[in-house]
């Protein structure tokens, strides 16, 4: 096992976002195969857990990867996170950060907070470096600072998701992170005739991220599809 307790990437392909998502079938074995090979931390398998065991969906193993990479390259110290669900994204990003960095996590949902809490406490993260808001994620992110955070990651409404780019692009400073999951939407944003609610909104998001000039954005097809944006 190593330094941040993650074991051995897995030799064997896994289903990438977990039985609740209904994506696996859009994955090969080598996608499968890339979403296992980082491993995850005990704090981040305990949650999976705990999310399988609820019927709550959650990020696949590789974006987990990806968060903890991304939070270790930017050195967060702060970052925030729309969307805690039992805390697997939520380990992750922990465990990328620095030390003694502060995530913010906001979820209207009480009930996976305390779960949330429940798994992060017992993988040894203390209560100061998890600050978990329960509240509407529009509501909450108004009061936080300008240009104050790292790293910004989206796991929420996706009906939200336009307002959570104008937020994104307010809190993090210059050389910030914007992270944005399900933005391929089981892969349904990518055909432009469908109109259903949540690939529409999904589309606008990423055109705003696109024109607003403020980041250098990629799109990465993990899990139920990344967007990863700097902020210039």
């Amino acid at each position: 096992m190593g330094r941040n307790g993650r074991g051995k990437a897995r030799l064997t392909p896994v289903n990438p976002v977990g039985k609740n998502s209904g994506t696996a079938g859009l994955w090969t074995n080598t996608q499968a195969f890339a979403e296992g090979f980082a491993g995850e931390s005990d704090g981040g398998r305990a949650a999976r857990r705990r999310a399988e065991e609820l019927g709550t969906e959650t990020i696949s193993p590789g974006v987990a990867s990806v968060l903890t990479l991304l939070a270790r390259t930017v050195k967060a110290r702060a970052s925030v996170e729309i969307g805690t669900g039992t805390g697997v994204s939520a380990a992750a990003l922990l465990d990328g950060m620095d030390p003694d960095g502060v995530l913010t996590s906001i979820d209207p949902d009480a009930d996976d907070q305390n779960v949330a809490r429940e798994v992060l406490t017992a993988a040894g993260i203390p209560s100061r470096r998890a600050r978990l808001i329960t509240g509407q994620p529009l509501l909450v992110l108004p009061k936080l600072s300008d240009s104050a955070y790292d790293l910004v990651h989206v796991d929420g409404d996706p009906l939200e998701y336009v307002e959570y780019v104008a937020q994104g692009e307010r809190l993090l400073r210059p050389g910030g992170v914007f992270v944005m999951h399900h933005a391929l939407w089981n892969g349904l944003v990518a055909d432009d005739r469908n109109e259903d609610d949540e690939p529409l909104i999904i589309r606008e998001a990423l055109v705003a991220v696109q024109e607003s000039g403020a980041f250098t954005t990629a799109l990465l097809p993990i899990g139920d599809g990344l967007l990863v944006a700097v902020r210039n």
